[in-house]
């Protein structure tokens, strides 16, 4: 048998094992929108009956679009501010050589490692000595320290199949650094952009911890959620929006890593 027909062959196991572990990680999940079309309370078998007025109840919350909005401003606010640093950052790793490089990119991908409560507990002693009260922008500064990790390794990619030569050929055409960035490496790398805005957004929105610890008087959506789930009436509504939410992440997700992949395969393709 040759080399290149056992690597085609398909790994049975390998296949199995990863059905099984997408049933795992996702079966909870998909319980949501099922018990939020039952019409019941309760979240058990068999099924009352199939019903919308738990999403209809929705549009008639005043706090539920307040908290949304409040997501999405705080989510917003960190996508734009943690993709423009992640650019910047990017850059500067894949293009210049500076003492103490390596160290320095460890301690700022150190949020991918260490738990978000440390983060959390850290910034909340850390305002409250400084006399910052509590509110939608300390949740941002919160969210961009969790973002900004992820918004550097999804551009990374981007800045490293970069060719260099083309901003030195805009150099000595005449133009100076700013421009040659907007004019040449903006649209090069927008792709990789789009995507850090649409992964840090969903992440910011969907963050709970950070949000636990550092909002004020204007909650977020998750921490909406959480303090109406200690209200059994309150659940098929919380169920509805979970599902709502759900759908929505996986849209944004979905989105942002299609437009990524498809400007790498375009940029490969265009390289052969």
């Amino acid at each position: 048998m040759s080399n290149k027909s056992y690597i085609n062959r398909p790994n049975r196991p390998l296949q199995i094992y990863a059905i099984l572990f997408l049933v795992f990680l996702y079966a909870p999940v998909m319980f949501l929108p099922l018990f939020s079309f039952n019409d019941s309370i309760y979240v058990r078998f068999p099924l009352n009956e199939f019903t919308f007025k738990w999403y209809g109840e929705l549009f008639h919350r005043e706090p539920v679009w307040n908290a949304l909005m409040n997501s999405v401003k705080v989510g917003v606010a960190t996508a734009i501010c943690a993709t423009g640093l992640g650019v910047f950052a990017a850059k500067a790793i894949t293009r210049y050589r500076m003492p103490g490089k390596a160290p320095m990119v460890g301690f700022v991908m150190l949020p991918l490692v260490v738990p978000v409560i440390i983060f959390g507990v850290a910034l909340l002693v850390l305002l409250s000595q400084l006399g910052i009260p509590l509110s939608l922008y300390t949740v941002t500064i919160g969210h961009m320290i969790i973002c900004l990790p992820f918004s550097i390794a999804t551009l990374l990619p981007r800045f490293e199949g970069f060719d260099g030569s083309i901003e030195e050929a805009s150099a000595d055409l005449g133009e100076n650094a700013w421009w040659t960035f907007w004019r040449v490496t903006f649209p090069m790398v927008f792709p990789g952009i789009l995507a850090s805005l649409l992964l840090t957004f969903t992440i910011s929105f969907d963050e709970f911890i950070m949000a636990f610890f550092l909002t004020g008087t204007e909650p977020t959506l998750p921490m909406y959620i959480w303090g109406q789930l200690r209200f059994p009436q309150e659940f098929p509504s919380i169920l509805a929006l979970a599902s709502m939410i759900i759908a929505a992440s996986f849209v944004i997700v979905f989105l942002g890593q299609w437009v990524n992949r498809d400007a790498a395969f375009a940029a490969a393709k265009k390289g052969d």
